[in-house]
């Protein structure tokens, strides 16, 4: 072979391969494609994992949700009844959302119901146990009683069986079979059996029934108020252009709850992890986010003639967004923003029979 010949050879050789420019530019857009592929990854991951916390909390609502409409589709809806439900005076279970940005201090966070029903309710331990009684007294509330309880602010649920007043008018405790009661008694002025429905504390007398369950672990805020027969939506379940004197909805007129349409009820849920970042700040911590939610009384509008429907949710939802860009309640007080992440809010109407 010539020398020409082998020269063109090794031309052709060094033509075949890759400069070290090109190397470089080729190993720089394949760092590109890693880097991108990797975000793809991570984005997919944390979608997949918010879902997943979505997924807990809509099942947690339903669950909350569904029980509640087969309460309430059994209310024993009367004027000579009485309802442990919020009203102009009477009631004690207003939320310290009508604070209102100045987070927990020592009220209560979220709201109080009380009602008789006629679902499955159990009697008491010691009367016939297990069996089943034809009516109860229905209560629903976030319990607030004592971080060591397990229960602590969480939704509790209690189905306390009765009997009508005429059967048995025992009402020693864990001795006989309670009777429902009829006004002029009330369930806030009967004391036990009724007095748990109203009580939020750690007191042996009250919130120590046994007849409560947790219901809604990651439920930590409940809030509900009335949409009125006329369209309205207020705070009082009555029209007060109509009942302008009226106190209670026994007094001065036994009125009840005929001019309500349906209850709207709101929760907010938390999913387990976003819960353990918030106890890890402070086991109360959850009370004072809860307590920056603001009461249905104390929202702009309040009530009648200004509150809209969905309002409040609007601002529930405002709060949990503020957190999780500021890391800290609008009160000032710290919480991980990914905690935040993981709060969801819900809301129901539930019609009411007519009376």
């Amino acid at each position: 072979m010539s020398a020409r010949s082998g020269t063109i050879a090794v031309l052709r050789r060094t033509r075949d391969g890759f400069t070290l420019a090109e190397l470089l530019v080729s190993v720089f857009v394949l760092a590109i494609i890693i880097f991108l592929v990797a975000q793809v990854m991570t984005s997919a991951t944390a979608i997949t994992r918010t879902g997943h916390k979505h997924i807990d909390t809509d099942t947690q609502a339903r669950v909350v949700f569904d029980r509640m409409a087969l309460d309430f589709a059994q209310m024993v809806n009367r004027t000579d009844v009485d309802y442990y439900v919020k009203q102009r005076s009477g009631y004690s279970g207003h939320g310290n959302g009508h604070g209102w940005g100045r987070g927990h201090n020592g009220d209560l966070g979220s709201d109080q119901l009380a009602f008789f029903t006629q679902v499955p309710g159990y009697y008491p331990d010691g009367y016939t146990p297990g069996q089943q009684s034809p009516i109860c007294l229905v209560a629903y509330r976030v319990n607030e009683s004592s971080s060591s309880n397990p229960a602590y602010t969480r939704l509790e649920r209690m189905a306390k069986g009765l009997v009508w007043n005429a059967v048995d008018t025992n009402t020693n405790q864990n001795t006989a079979k309670y009777p429902i009661v009829f006004l002029p008694q009330t369930i806030a002025g009967i004391g036990r059996p009724w007095a748990p429905a109203i009580n939020n504390d750690n007191n042996a007398n009250n919130s120590s029934d046994p007849d409560y369950e947790v219901i809604g672990p990651g439920v930590f805020r409940f809030e509900y108020y009335y949409l009125l027969k006329n369209g309205r939506v207020t705070d009082w379940p009555w029209d007060r252009s109509d009942f302008p004197d009226q106190l209670t909805i026994s007094n001065p007129q036994q009125i009840g709850l005929s001019q309500v349409e349906a209850i709207a009820v709101s929760i907010a849920v938390i999913d387990p992890a976003g819960r353990a970042l918030i106890n890890a700040v402070s086991p109360d911590r959850i009370l004072d986010l809860a307590a920056d939610m603001a009461d249905f009384r104390s929202a702009r509008g309040r009530g009648v003639g200004g509150q809209r429907i969905g309002d409040l949710e609007a601002q529930w939802k405002g709060v949990v967004e503020s957190i999780a860009q500021t890391g800290q309640t609008p009160s000032g007080l710290p919480v991980p923003p990914e905690a935040a992440k993981g709060i969801r809010i819900y809301n129901r109407y539930f019609d009411l029979k007519t009376f």
